[in-house]
């Protein structure tokens, strides 16, 4: 059995040092690209989400690399992410690829069927190695989310914010190449101390920005065109919203006992949007709420063309960006995104920024005189 699963922002990582620990092969799909996009949109629907697409091209790109069983999370929905391993099955098999699925769908009342999709896939019937795996996994995630933080941060911060840019390129160019859970978090760490040492412009205040929206969209750097490296560069601080550590906190975590992260975003998002509505949209009320209250400079939603939960919530957030009074940006993605029109939206939006922020501080200097 030769293992693939779709690149969705850092799991992959977790993903190949959790199995590699339990002794199964792993075939990793190359980095999104221009040439990914081109072979998930030539065999997709035209009007489905772009991460259906996107999840095409990682899983032919891997079948070419000699992947022959393909590993994806299940969704009860009403997201149509709900459908994806029933429609990609079908799209592949159509294609003439032979790959069996494995899918980790909610249990709905039978977890005998998602313990065995994880033996299955683990090549063990025995639990506790599982369970030590899905550990370190877990371990794996959660650094590499922090190190993804980290270097946000410190873009923005640093006299010469390519150098955190090279750092982070060297990570992910050399993380295909380091084996199992030890190695990966010790070379995590390694790139930690690397960040750190890049050298900070001497100022105490930077503007903030928080990231909201659909999931695979926030955290997929090719998706978004890497916003988050943008934003840094103009010396802004990006904080997403979602992340992979923050999903698995809330459904294998806190959220079972009623105190995760996204309890405190459904809260703040009752007022507006009471219910559920698929994906994360009534995460993305919350969360830009939360970012209002917290005093972050703006909040920019980021969502696949024709997502219906971030449609919805799209709809509520300008009432959000007047009681709030926070500037609020929403940036559609698909196959036909120009990156010089994202960039022009997201440089006069980051312009709104900077004058609000003088504003505000001149407003205080003339309070204090």
């Amino acid at each position: 059995m030769k293992i693939t699963f779709p690149h969705m922002g850092n799991v992959y990582i977790a993903g190949k040092g959790m199995l590699e620990d339990l002794g199964r092969e792993v075939v990793l799909p190359p980095p999104c690209s221009k040439k990914t996009l081109e072979i998930g949109t030539k065999y997709s629907p035209e009007s489905i989400c772009l991460p259906l697409k996107i999840n095409i091209g990682n899983y032919i790109e891997s079948i070419e690399r000699g992947a022959d069983t393909i590993l994806l999370t299940g969704s009860c929905g009403p997201c149509r992410y709900g459908f994806y391993s029933v429609i990609e099955k079908n799209i592949l098999k159509e294609l003439g690829y032979n790959v069996d699925f494995i899918v980790f769908d909610p249990p709905e009342g039978k977890p005998s069927n998602l313990i065995n999709s994880f033996k299955k896939a683990a090549g063990t019937d025995n639990v506790i190695k599982i369970f030590k795996g899905f550990y370190k996994g877990k371990k794996i995630i959660e650094k590499a989310d922090n190190l993804t933080k980290l270097s946000n941060i410190k873009r923005a911060h640093a006299i010469y914010p390519e150098k955190v840019d090279n750092i982070m390129n060297d990570f992910y160019k050399d993380i295909e190449d380091v084996h199992g859970s030890s190695e990966i978090i010790s070379f995590i760490n390694y790139t930690n101390k690397r960040i750190n040492s890049v050298k900070e412009k001497k100022q105490s205040e930077y503007m903030k920005v928080g990231i909201v929206g659909e999931i695979y969209t926030i955290i997929e750097p090719f998706v978004n065109l890497e916003i988050e490296k943008k934003l840094g560069h103009f010396g802004i601080e990006v904080e997403k919203s979602l992340t992979p550590s923050k999903w698995l906190s809330h459904h294998l975590g806190l959220g079972n006992i009623g105190i995760s992260e996204e309890r405190k975003k459904w809260k703040a998002a009752k007022p507006y949007l009471r219910t559920l509505v698929g994906g994360h949209g009534r995460e993305t009320v919350g969360s830009a709420i939360l970012y209002a209250k917290e005093d972050y400079d703006g909040v920019i939603q980021i969502l696949p063309f024709n997502c219906m939960p971030e449609i919805v919530a799209e709809s509520i957030l300008p009432t959000v960006q007047k009681d709030y009074n926070i500037p609020i940006l929403t940036l559609v993605v698909d196959e036909m995104t120009g990156e010089a029109g994202y960039l022009t939206r997201l440089e006069a939006f980051v312009d709104l920024l900077k004058k609000r922020r003088e504003e505000k501080k001149n407003g205080e200097l003339l309070l204090r005189g």
